[in-house]
């Protein structure tokens, strides 16, 4: 170092190059603008060439990518920081690399987002990795379920032109409670409301946000709100108090007497309508964006349909069709033929048999929330 040098500016890049972790900056869209030789050797492979259109997402494997894409980059633009999530790096020759990761939103004077910074620790002993772990999770994963499970719990609405039930298959037990939320409830005197959603997170934030969710819709319903205009107003809900951003939330209303049900869906899965004599299909009008999607609260679309006698209305979160082994089309293809295949059964058998038959032969990465109506007519 020559004389009058700022040791700080030397001392800094040798704390990046040789931190006892990787280290990676990226942009916004996980291209690699920057990283250290630990993370290099890591993966096996020369920074130089890391830093050729690289995006860190792509040096994950295929679940942890599935997962950053769906989970990890929404927390990261909602809370500006991740800690320590479990993941596998791909490293050169086809190995896999346990590591922890953590990152930090960079933003501008303004608040606008410029970059990640990336912490990458890696696993030396993926036995006792996983078990400590799931050890520090359980007690959180424990009682993030019972509080899932008791809001889940409720009467259902009883009516003689009217056969509902419900379903819920939660992700295997070693995994963490996710925010799958569904409900049924008499809005008023021959009208029914019909509710599913799926909060982005996992454990206690998401059950309690899940749970903030659910009452804000019945309190909208209350006032006579239809479906579109009650997504509208649980959007300023959502942006006003910071909760449910990008929660995906499927609302519809059926009036008993005549069959009519009106539904609008932000940016939730369409509902299934098995009718008699008629192909099942799903019904996809009345789409918008997700829950707090935009810098301000936008429009909601909403659809309407005359039910016929015997009609099967199923609505569904995305756990029961989406496997990292087959393309969400052929999900949705299975679930019509199921449909197809059980137009006699009543609706608890239904709604009982749909998620093991779909979800047979893979892992329960997500939960599954399912709720089925057959309208009978008055």
């Amino acid at each position: 170092m020559t004389s009058g040098a700022d040791p700080t500016a030397d001392s800094a890049e040798d704390l990046f190059e040789n931190a006892p972790c990787g280290y990676v900056t990226t942009g916004v869209d996980g291209t690699l603008t920057r990283v250290n030789r630990r993370f290099a050797a890591m993966v096996g492979r020369p920074a130089g060439e890391l830093l050729g259109g690289v995006r860190f997402q792509d040096l994950l494997s295929t679940g942890a990518r599935i997962y950053y894409d769906t989970h990890y980059a929404p927390l990261l633009t909602m809370q500006g920081a991740v800690r320590e999530i479990a993941v596998e790096l791909k490293a050169a020759g086809g190995g896999r690399v346990p590591v922890l990761i953590s990152s930090e939103l960079q933003t501008d004077v303004a608040g606008a987002p410029i970059g990640i910074r990336t912490a990458v620790f890696q696993a030396t002993d993926r036995r006792r990795y996983e078990k400590e772990l799931l050890r520090s999770l359980d007690r959180e994963h424990q009682i993030a379920r019972r509080l899932q499970q008791s809001m889940l719990a409720g009467t259902l609405p009883a009516d003689p032109a009217l056969d509902v039930a419900v379903a819920y298959l939660p992700a295997d037990a070693a995994l963490d409670v996710g925010g799958d939320w569904y409900d049924a409830f008499a809005v008023r005197p021959g009208m029914i409301g019909l509710v599913i959603g799926d909060v982005v997170g996992r454990g206690l934030e998401a059950a309690a946000t899940m749970g903030q969710l659910r009452s804000a819709v019945r309190a909208l319903a209350s006032t006579g709100l239809g479906p579109g205009a009650l997504l509208e107003a649980l959007d300023r809900y959502a942006v006003l108090y910071s909760v449910g951003q990008m929660a995906t939330v499927a609302y519809a209303e059926l009036e008993l007497a005549t069959g009519r049900l009106r539904l609008a869906c932000a940016g939730h899965l369409p509902p299934a309508l098995l009718e008699v004599g008629a192909a099942p299909r799903f019904v996809w009008g009345g789409r918008s964006a997700p829950l707090d999607a935009h810098p301000l609260p936008m429009a909601r679309a909403e659809t309407e349909l005359v039910l016929t006698p015997g009609a099967v209305v199923v609505l569904f979160t995305d756990g029961l069709i989406e496997r990292v082994d087959r393309p969400l089309q052929d999900g949705l293809d299975r679930l019509l033929e199921v449909l197809d295949e059980r137009r006699g059964a009543t609706m608890p058998t239904l709604t009982g048999e749909i998620p093991p038959l779909l979800t047979a032969g893979r892992d329960a990465r997500d939960d599954v929330c399912v709720i089925g109506v057959r309208w009978t007519s008055a």
